[in-house]
């Protein structure tokens, strides 16, 4: 598996390198991970519904083609696009969002925080506030888009929508449930965990 490390990248140009990455791959194409920023921007999934946009807060809006409602992306937030071969795994696309979502819940706990998931609400959430949002699309069995966790970023943006189609659900992030940030808790570290944990969850069929 291939891991890039992007930095701070505009996020329709990174969902159109997706795209024509997913349009491209073959059985041999090896899959990739990649990590990265983006500078704020709200994204509306395919099913998203304009009435989730509360007001404009002069973020851009893109209409894009994964699954779920309106998410904000932002610097200080980590973004892993999952460019998974769901076939060579043998998983199908809920047990993969099972597994994004424990590979979250296993990463959160190495920093004591208790992540969990909503039945109904796919994410990862801390005492009912969502700290990552999931959101993937499939194409001949391939996945990308991915999940977004925050980290230590500005959350002000998330009262200008209903995050992820909830209206009154509370966000939060690591910076303000890690009683000492430690000089580990940066996105590069927990982007390099984020991935390892992801790999365990890949290397477990149907764990």
């Amino acid at each position: 598996m291939i891991v890039r490390h992007l930095g701070l990248v505009d996020y329709e140009t990174t969902w159109r390198r997706m795209q024509q990455f997913t349009a491209a791959r073959d059985e041999n194409s090896e899959d990739e991970i990649w990590l990265l920023e983006h500078p704020p921007v709200f994204t509306l999934g395919q099913a998203g519904k304009a009435e989730h946009l509360l007001r404009d807060v002069g973020i851009p809006v893109i209409k894009v083609d994964r699954g779920g409602q309106v998410t904000y992306h932002g610097p200080g937030q980590l973004v892993a696009y999952l460019l998974i071969d769901l076939r060579r795994h043998d998983i199908k696309v809920r047990e993969m969002v099972r597994k994004m979502e424990q590979a979250l819940i296993d990463l959160l706990a190495e920093y004591g925080i208790a992540g969990e998931r909503l039945f109904g609400a796919p994410g990862v959430y801390v005492a009912g506030a969502k700290i990552a949002a999931l959101g993937l699309r499939v194409k001949n069995g391939c996945t990308f888009h991915g999940l977004a966790l925050n980290v230590d970023m500005d959350l002000s943006p998330y009262q200008a929508i209903n995050p992820c189609g909830y209206a009154g659900m509370g966000v939060t992030q690591m910076k303000n449930l890690v009683t000492k940030m430690s000089k580990h808790v940066d996105l590069a570290f927990i982007g390099d965990r984020l991935v390892e944990h992801l790999k365990a969850q890949l290397e477990h069929e149907h764990a």
